[in-house]
């Protein structure tokens, strides 16, 4: 058994209110992620993005571990872990420095968004993740890359995403006590938008929807830069347990009911379909309409996605104030366990009257069979982070200027700063 670190491994730990997936993926010379090692077990312990429960964490992320390390034959001692929660929260801030040499150099870069990032946050935030936006020098806005040009005084938009040291510091914890070592700490939304995103949806403006067990994690962007982060502490659960109240039966059953047999749509389904629903206390098991279990899913269904939705009016009026490109012309990408769910689309797209699709992930070599699927779209993204930000660690040449170039050097300020 190799060890993580012999060869370019990175690994990538999700830590769900529902599941918890870890991924082994090895970076190619060419640059792409080959996924060799999947593992996923049941969460236990954690509730809307919290800790709730240790031990129960640390034996749920133990048994997803162990499963991945067996099939990728290596062993795991370092992780990129998600982070999701209501404590997340997110600023926009402005910073200027003069241009030392008349031409902005990667030390100005560094200069403007440390200065742009140095606002006070509550001391029991942390900051997470340092995003710049776009810059500006003199008079010409709008530059994603200043490196090279002439100018006066340069001017950057960065995004700062933060979050609460205690429940930072909590699921830490947890993957700690199984022996490893937490490279860098990741905003799901975040992390789940670099696995399913495009360049073009990027940049015409797109909300990707996480859809979880016990959140739901937004990232708009637009102009090719994230916009907004958010989190919303109500997800798929809800919808089980109005399952398990409305037929009177136990929550496990209920998710599996509604994995298997759920639609959130009803008049999609089949008026002669049944579902075999099974009782509580020893009592028989019924048999319902599949109609009857639709007509409880799709209202709160509806519900959730209308609270993304009143959160994405809210959003794009407060860029259309900043004066910036709100459109979300590519519409919604809903992605997570919870997206999976028949007839998802149209209900989004009527709570939405956008354009509406499931994201899975892309750019994948490996064991894609496993992992083409929107519940690994976390997991995924961290693999990504990984490769970026190792790329930024190893070579002291310039990464090339890809969609993840940005995202690469991000990782390399992060890693400064930190």
């Amino acid at each position: 058994m190799t060890k993580a670190a012999d060869k370019k491994l990175i690994v990538g730990l999700d830590i769900g209110t529902s599941k918890v997936c870890a991924l082994v993926g090895e970076v190619l010379p060419d640059g792409n992620v080959n996924v060799i090692g999947v593992g996923s077990s049941p969460s236990r312990g954690m509730d809307k993005g919290g800790v709730n429960d240790l031990e129960s964490v640390v034996k749920s992320v133990q048994r997803a571990v162990d499963q991945a390390e067996l099939m990728a034959d290596c062993q795991i001692s370092s992780v990129y872990l998600s982070l999701s929660g209501k404590h997340i929260s997110c600023q926009t801030e402005k910073g200027m420095v003069p241009i030392s040499d008349k031409e902005v150099t990667q030390d100005d870069v560094d200069n403007v968004i440390h200065t742009a990032k140095s606002v006070k946050i509550s001391d029991e935030h942390r900051t997470l993740h340092v995003i710049p936006q776009e810059f500006a020098i003199d008079y010409q806005e709008g530059i994603k890359n200043p490196v090279g040009l002439s100018g006066v005084r340069m001017e950057a938009s960065v995004h700062l995403i933060t979050c609460h040291n205690d429940m930072a510091r909590n699921i830490v914890k947890a993957v700690e006590r199984c022996g490893l070592k937490v490279d860098h700490l990741i905003f799901s939304g975040l992390a789940a938008s670099h696995a399913v995103l495009t360049p073009d949806e990027r940049e015409l403006g797109v909300c990707v929807v996480d859809i979880g067990g016990g959140t739901m994690d937004l990232a708009v962007w637009s102009g090719g830069a994230l916009r907004h982060a958010e989190v919303i502490p109500y997800a798929g659960n809800v919808v089980t347990s109005d399952i398990a109240y409305a037929f009177g039966t136990p929550l496990g059953d209920a998710e599996e009911i509604k994995v298997k047999y759920g639609c959130a749509l009803s008049e999609l389904v089949s008026k002669d379909a049944k579902v075999d629903v099974p009782s509580v206390g020893g009592r028989p098991s019924r048999s319902l309409q599949s109609q009857t279990l639709a007509e409880v899913i799709e209202p709160r269904y509806s519900e959730l996605l209308g609270l993304v939705n009143q959160k994405l009016i809210d959003i794009q009026d407060q860029m259309r104030d900043a004066g910036v490109k709100h459109h979300l012309a590519a519409g919604i990408v809903l992605t997570g366990g919870a997206s999976q769910m028949e007839g998802l689309i149209e209900c989004a797209e009527r709570v939405f009257r956008n354009q509406v699709r499931i994201g899975k992930p892309l750019e994948l070599n490996g064991l894609t069979d496993y992992v083409q699927a929107p519940h690994f779209a976390t997991a995924v993204g961290l693999l990504h982070y990984g490769k970026d930000s190792q790329a930024f660690d190893d070579s002291d040449i310039e990464p090339k200027r890809s969609v993840s170039g940005l995202f690469t050097k991000i990782s390399g300020w992060f890693k400064k700063e930190f």
